[in-house]
């Protein structure tokens, strides 16, 4: 079951003690993660560069589809910015809850693939009512051809203090952020009309208000000081953080390990 919407993996709850493997991990790896599980070690078409590892983690080559551990191995598992790639993301869902206790899965949005899409992602996501839905990128009305990435991404959150602030004070707006508990409750393609006209229809107030409930001033003005607190927090701990290795430096600390 869903448990919260984090502001970001930075946001997460995971024990001291917790053992935390991490899928997917491309060139942005959890410092958090003690496992690392990553389908393509050489091609970086599904992500942005070279994959990265940290010097104390297990790098392992290996399918989301088909983990190789045991049952309920982790106490927690991350998932950032992969389920959207993938093939079959009910066995990788099912894998995920198959090996781990809790975990944080990120994706983006039906309004984030549609700003800044890319061509590796085969489905959108959306949360709707703490359930995860996916639908088939293809079946999606829309223009996925243009790409806004460089303005949404890599220009206004290092340029617009208000824009830095909109994914943690409206954390499903361009990203759907779900961190659950035992168990994933999600649904592929859904037929059900309530739930199929969110990727396939016009938005009315009705389901923008679903998506996005109504909020007081006092209650909107506590999650714009928390956004704020949480922008200061994560840059500190991006001005003290360690650089990951690149896959030959890693490579070259555990020689024979990979072919």
């Amino acid at each position: 079951m869903k448990v919260s919407t984090p502001k970001s993996r930075q946001d997460l709850h995971i024990k001291r003690r917790d053992r935390v493997l991490e899928v997917g991990p491309g060139n942005r790896p959890s410092f958090r993660a003690n496992v690392l599980v990553e389908k393509f070690l050489g091609d970086d078409t599904h992500r942005c560069g070279g994959l990265r590892i940290f010097p104390h983690q297990q790098l392992v080559n290996a399918a989301a589809e088909a983990l190789p551990f045991a049952d309920k191995e982790f106490d927690y598992v991350i998932c950032n910015q992969v389920l959207e790639h993938s093939d079959d993301p009910a066995q990788f869902l099912r894998e995920v809850m198959r090996v781990g206790k809790a975990g944080y899965i990120e994706t983006p949005s039906l309004l984030g693939e549609w700003l800044f899409p890319k061509k590796s992602h085969r489905w959108v996501v959306l949360n709707i009512g703490d359930k995860l839905f996916l639908y088939d990128k293809r079946r999606v009305p829309g223009n996925y051809a243009n790409d806004y990435g460089e303005l949404f991404l890599n220009y206004l959150p290092y340029q617009s203090l208000p824009y830095k602030l909109l994914p943690f004070s409206e954390g499903e707006l361009l990203h759907v952020r779900y961190e659950w508990k035992d168990d994933i409750d999600f649904l592929i393609n859904p037929t059900d009309e309530y739930y199929s006209k969110f990727f396939l229809k016009k938005w009315d107030r009705e389901m923008v208000c679903t998506l996005f409930p109504p909020r007081g001033l006092a209650t909107e003005l506590g999650r714009t000081l928390r956004a704020a607190a949480h922008v200061i927090g994560d840059k500190l701990r991006r001005s003290q953080g360690r650089r990951p290795l690149l896959l030959e430096e890693y490579k070259a600390l555990h020689p024979g390990e990979f072919k």
